[in-house]
């Protein structure tokens, strides 16, 4: 796990050495452990490592193959790599290393960009070809590793985060477009989008070429198939679950280091700690708890106490009080590649401090609820005759005419995140309802959500999270089954069945949790404080973008203006203007 940075100039070598100092810096914090730089015809790659599978410098980054012609930097784990090292050893190609990093440079020479379908894992990529002059781009099949890019005269610059490709200095425009996702889609802006105007992100399952012209092609190389769906047994289906999940969570133990869990103490990771146990004993799992609000609860200790007891973990536990929220909220919103809503970012991001000081990699449980229907408006949509409409009663967080409330006119141009949604919807692939919105929900809220989340406060402590249950032959295996056996009994029947097997029947039974954050939920005291001094500062003034009358209705009920997911309305325009601010833009 890593982070890079990359100039690329089609007609001359200006390179902008000092932005490529400051870019390095943000990454730093992605890769502690050591920094590479290589410069060749039009092309100036930056790396920051985080030494995980191969510890020897004979894996550091840039990797350059002079023979190949090759030049790659890589941000990712690939699970698979010993045994494609087999294969292009039989093809004739000779190691110098131990990791997947060179596995992936000779992939390439030997596949090009066929070498993706080969590939089980976490990855964005970026290769330069020195004898055509071109570049390659990609991201795994899921976005779980992130790649921005910003076009300029002459070149283009890329980089594992947004921060890392702003100039000192820069005021980009924002996006009246990425606002409209931001506001009403939950803050899923979908690739390209992001909310600055001129800084874009590769979409998920995708790869890029640049020539040395300026010449761009693009194609998306993996979507999960959802159609057909083989006629087995509901016992069948059960069965080959535990195998796939099984093996997805033992490739994702493959490291160097020590591997540990985020331990919630619900279905998901209480899954992937009893798999763990049966291979580690005594393995690490970590939990986070907060102070309690608005009658809410502020942990869930009891759940996660009650599996570290049954199978044996050394399990850590971290209590956060109010005065250390809002000692770090700032700190986790300036981590943020791009703005967040979700209260639990901050859970994840003081959980992630603590657990560098004992590990550098985590297994967590994102993604099962997007892949196997666990989320509440699953279930409306099995019958739903307008999905569209369903999906988006029961998820946006406003309506078109409150969307005109919350922003000022210039701000306000059009349904882009409706629009998206009815053009996902009718991609071909899915035909029923429920299967057009798991499919939207895993290929683009994940990645948005969910995904960018865990990789953007783990990686600010330099820690790696794997997530098997995004591993893609379980994702294929799920988008396969029957959307009756997922949705059935309040969500993931099928994960829960085999939760019956290997679990306590009081953490399958239990209410379903997140990491809750009551304080960020329910806005009173020092932080509707810090809010109400964000919102009315000079620069949130400047910038116009809130309706004065609606952030004043706000203010002055901020514990009753929830979203139909349980989000607080005021906190969602307080951390756009907070991540703003800390990035000084």
């Amino acid at each position: 796990m890593c982070g890079f940075y990359g100039q690329l100039r089609f007609r001359d070598d200006q390179f902008d050495t000092e932005h490529f100092s400051l870019a390095m810096d943000r990454l730093a914090p992605r890769g502690p452990d050591a920094e590479g730089r290589h410069q060749a015809d039009g092309l100036l790659l930056g790396h920051r490592r985080l030494k995980v599978m191969d510890l020897s410098d004979a894996s550091a980054q840039p990797m350059v193959d002079r023979d190949l012609g090759l030049a790659m930097v890589f941000n990712g784990a690939i699970y698979n790599y010993p045994e494609l090292r087999k294969d292009l050893e039989a093809k004739g190609y000779r190691f110098h290393s131990d990791g997947d990093t060179e596995v992936l440079l000779k992939g390439f020479a030997a596949w090009g960009p066929q070498l993706l379908p080969r590939l089980n894992g976490m990855f964005a990529l970026a290769i330069y070809d020195q004898k055509d002059k071109s570049l390659f781009l990609a991201r795994d099949r899921l976005g779980i590793k992130p790649l921005y890019l910003k076009a300029e005269p002459g070149g283009l610059r890329f980089a594992s985060s947004l921060p890392a490709l702003l100039k000192k200095g820069e005021k980009p425009s924002l996006s009246p477009e990425g606002l409209n996702y931001y506001f009403n889609f939950h803050a899923v802006t979908p690739a390209p989008h992001t909310v600055l105007a001129h800084i874009h992100k590769l979409p998920a399952g995708h790869w890029r070429r640049l020539g040395p012209d300026g010449r761009q092609e693009q194609a998306c190389w993996w979507q999960p198939p959802f159609e057909p769906k083989p006629q087995l047994s509901e016992q069948d289906w059960q069965d080959q679950l535990e195998l796939t999940l099984r093996q997805a969570v033992a490739r994702r133990n493959l490291a160097a280091v020590d591997v540990g869990i985020l331990l919630s103490g619900g279905l998901d990771s209480s899954l992937i700690t009893a798999l763990v146990s049966e291979v580690h004993p005594r393995v690490q799992t970590f939990s986070v708890g907060f102070e309690g609000a608005g009658g809410e609860a502020g942990d869930e200790f009891h759940y996660s106490d009650m599996i570290a007891e049954r199978f044996g973990t050394q399990h850590h536990r971290i209590r956060v009080d109010e005065d250390t929220l809002l000692k770090e909220l700032l700190p986790a919103i300036q981590a943020m590649s791009e703005p967040m809503v979700s209260h639990d970012c901050i859970g994840f991001y003081l959980l992630s401090r603590h657990v560098a000081r004992h590990c550098k990699v985590v297994q967590s449980g994102q993604g099962a609820d997007e892949v196997f229907g666990g989320y509440h408006w699953y279930p409306p949509l099995l019958d739903a005759k307008d999905p569209v409409a369903c999906y988006r009663q029961h998820f946006f967080d406003r309506s078109l005419d409150e969307m005109r409330q919350t922003l000022q006119p210039a701000w306000w141009q059009g349904d882009w995140a409706g629009d998206f949604v009815k053009s996902h919807f009718a991609l071909p692939g899915a035909t029923l309802g429920i299967d057009k919105a798991l499919r939207q929900d895993t290929q683009i809220m994940l990645v948005e959500d969910p995904v960018k989340r865990v990789d953007n406060m783990t990686m600010a402590f330099g820690l790696e999270a794997r997530v098997p249950f995004l591993d893609h032959e379980l994702v294929e295996l799920a988008a396969r089954m029957p959307p009756h056996l997922k949705v059935a009994g309040e969500g993931k029947y099928l994960l829960r069945q085999l939760g019956y097997r290997l679990l306590p029947k009081a953490v399958i039974d239990r209410p379903k949790g997140y990491f809750p954050v009551p304080k960020l939920k329910y806005i009173r005291g020092q932080v509707l404080e810090l809010v109400r001094d964000c919102l009315s500062s000079s620069q949130a003034r400047a910038r116009g973008l809130f309706n004065p009358a609606y952030l004043d209705a706000l203010l002055a009920d901020p514990e009753q203006a929830l979203t139909p997911l349980g989000g607080n309305k005021l906190w969602q325009l307080a951390s756009l203007e907070l991540w703003m601010q800390a990035h000084d833009l």
